[in-house]
């Protein structure tokens, strides 16, 4: 059941955000996903033998609905919502992901090389998804939130520090895609 058939203008994402950022802004909250995991681990009770976990997260619950609503979200706009089809990708750009061995996403959103069950068979895959989770976890927490904490969030609130944190992470990303990214494959 395919409920439309092209996918949404940036511009209506873009509005909306820019919606929930203010209601936000006017309640007094904050927004980010990695404050999240705090609080979930929190929830577990860790807090008694780890002291940063030890908090109240009763008082970011509004936040935890966020996070099901993402994921709710996702799934309802990739199912019913999407048509992937439309996706247009330069030629040179397919071009050297076939030259590192990735394969274009052919009418999908995303390659199988990255983000299909292959990569839970390449013990390779698995240690770089292991380091790759460990380096997010705490490049978000020595930066004082994730990249979407720091790029809508925090611009939004105009803080200095989430402008050098979205520098950092742009440069970061560059980096890797053109240098780490081609000695890994």
């Amino acid at each position: 059941m395919e409920i439309i058939s092209h996918t949404w203008h940036w511009s209506v994402s873009g509005f909306l955000i820019g919606m929930v950022m203010l209601a936000l802004i006017y309640f007094g909250k904050v927004f980010g996903m990695s404050s999240n995991l705090r609080s979930l681990c929190s929830m577990t009770g860790i807090g008694k033998k780890v002291s940063f976990f030890n908090w109240d997260w009763k008082a970011q619950r509004w936040n935890l609905v966020v996070v099901f609503g993402a994921m709710i979200g996702g799934y309802v706009a990739t199912h019913y919502m999407s048509d992937s089809s439309n996706v247009a990708i330069n030629p040179i750009t397919i071009e050297k992901l076939e030259k590192l061995g990735i394969d274009a996403p052919n009418a999908k959103l995303l390659p199988n090389t990255l983000f299909g069950n292959e990569i839970f068979q390449s013990p390779k895959m698995i240690v770089f998804l292991i380091i790759g989770g460990v380096l997010i976890g705490f490049g978000s927490r020595y930066a004082g939130g994730c990249t979407s904490g720091h790029a809508i969030s925090g611009l939004s609130n105009f803080q200095m520090q989430s402008l050098k944190a979205v520098i950092g992470f742009f440069v970061g990303g560059l980096i890797v895609a053109h240098f780490v990214l081609p000695l890994i494959f």
